[in-house]
Formats: structure tokens, sequence, C-alpha cells
């Protein structure tokens, strides 16, 4: 009868001790921004054009409708600090792409 408390008792004693470690996830956010994307953007392509390969841009200015920005940063779990952080703007004259700005 005592070995039927004891294998409850142990797995309680196990799930509880694993709850106390503490597991931080990488945080991604916005646009993941391939060279090989970037590689085809090119001046004279349409908006529909930009957005079928690189997305549908982060932030759209309703002030500045010509201008998209698309940013991305990643922020391993186990640090407090972004590592990776890009931003790629692009500008549009009567809806063709005429410059793309990267950093």
């Amino acid at each position: 009868m005592r070995n039927n408390y004891l294998t409850p008792l142990l797995a309680i004693c196990v799930l509880s001790l694993s709850a106390c470690t503490i597991h931080r996830l990488d945080v991604q956010q916005g646009n993941i921004i391939k060279e090989e994307a970037l590689e085809q953007l090119k001046v004279g392509i349409s908006k529909r054009q930009v957005r079928f390969i690189v997305g549908t841009p982060l932030i759209q200015d309703p002030f500045h409708p010509n201008r998209w920005d698309y940013v991305f940063t990643k922020q391993p779990g186990d640090e407090r600090k972004i590592v990776e952080y890009k931003h790629m703007s692009v500008f549009f004259e009567d809806d063709k792409l005429i410059k793309i700005e990267k950093n």
C-alpha cells in the first residue's frame, strides 16, 4: 500500500521542480528582411510587386502614403537587449518604386 502513494508523490515533486526553471523565448518582431528579396527590388516596380516580394510593411504612415517602412528586431530570450535590428524604407511616386533606403 505504501508504493501506491510513493509513485504519484514522486511525480508531483518532479513536476513542481521542473516548473521552477524559467525559459525565455526569443522575441522576433516585424518583417523578416531576406537578402534574396532585397535583390529583387528594382526601381520602377509597382507597390503591388513590392508587397509581393517583401510582404506588407510594418509601418504605413497615413501622412506619408508614398513611404513604407519595414522593421525587424530580434531579442534572444536570455538577454535584455536587442541584438539584431534591420530597417528599410521604400519610396514611391505614381505607384512606382523610386528609392530604397537600408540600414
